[in-house]
């Protein structure tokens, strides 16, 4: 079992920048691909970034591509998400999530999730 817990979500403005963080329990934590999702009000949960297990393969969605950057520290069992120049598109809850043996960006791939943390871009 893995618990993921999420954190650095809040109220910003357009614009401003935010890290999200989430810690992982466990002792795999460094053999599983790591995600981050968002679900707007009304929305879908959709895939924002994911991370391979090593940190060399990075995906992102169209969206956020240039503006967000995962990252990984295996030895914290921590990954993050620093988000950049952002819109009020990017309004939603946040949630992380862990893939013990896929990579990819659909969210019925992952095994793990956390409780989310939201955050609120104002314009």
């Amino acid at each position: 079992q893995v618990q993921l817990v999420e954190s650095g979500g809040g109220l910003v403005q357009a614009g401003d920048s935010l890290r999200l963080s989430c810690a992982a329990s466990g002792r795999t934590f460094s053999t599983y691909t790591m995600g981050w999702f968002r679900q707007a009000p009304g929305k879908d949960r959709e895939f924002v970034a994911a991370i391979s297990w090593s940190g060399t393969r990075r995906d992102y969605a169209d969206s956020v591509k240039g503006r967000f950057t995962i990252s990984r520290a295996n030895a914290k069992n921590t990954m993050y998400l620093q988000m950049n120049s952002l819109k009020p598109d990017d309004t939603a809850v946040y949630y992380c999530a862990a893939a013990i043996a896929t990579y990819g960006s659909s969210w019925s791939g992952y095994d793990y999730w956390g409780q989310g943390t939201q955050v609120t871009v104002s314009s």
